[in-house]
């Protein structure tokens, strides 16, 4: 059976080519990065198909672009990372590479997000306004003191 869905989209795709780069080059890196650089570039790729997954999930138009606007957010989140690799010395030779795999995704994602845009889903039956919660109202009584 074919692939269907958000895992046929191609920014979907090239977003876990992203994921796969990101992890090969956080097993290369000094263990004194294990929970610093090492765990950051891992949950900013993996952020990115995450992301994508879920605003395809989503109906309304404007709840789907919020999700994908995360997910280019965090695109760019991993380039600058492979950058500080670079830059450090962790990495040699790979930006370049790495910059493009980054780019492919992101023009993707810019396609699609386009393309979400223009077939405005949801708009007939929610209008063009986000959806989103009222705002809690929350009272502090900073007199008592907790028991």
């Amino acid at each position: 059976m074919g692939k269907s869905g958000f895992e046929s989209l191609d920014a979907y795709k090239l977003a876990l080519k992203v994921v796969q780069e990101a992890y090969k080059i956080s097993r290369g890196l000094p263990t004194e990065e294990k929970y610093n650089l090492a765990n950051q570039i891992r949950r900013a790729a993996t952020s990115v198909p995450l992301n994508i997954a879920e605003g395809y999930g989503r109906y309304h138009y404007l709840d789907s672009l919020r999700f994908y606007y995360i997910a280019r957010g965090s695109l760019e989140e991993v380039l600058s990372a492979f950058i500080i690799c670079d830059q450090v010395g962790y990495t040699a030779n790979k930006l370049s590479t790495q910059r493009k795999l980054c780019g492919n995704a992101v023009r993707a994602l810019n396609g699609y997000i386009r393309y979400v845009r223009g077939q405005k889903q949801g708009q007939k039956e929610y209008g063009d306004h986000a959806i989103s919660d009222e705002i809690a109202s929350y009272e502090i009584d900073f007199t008592s003191s907790p028991d």
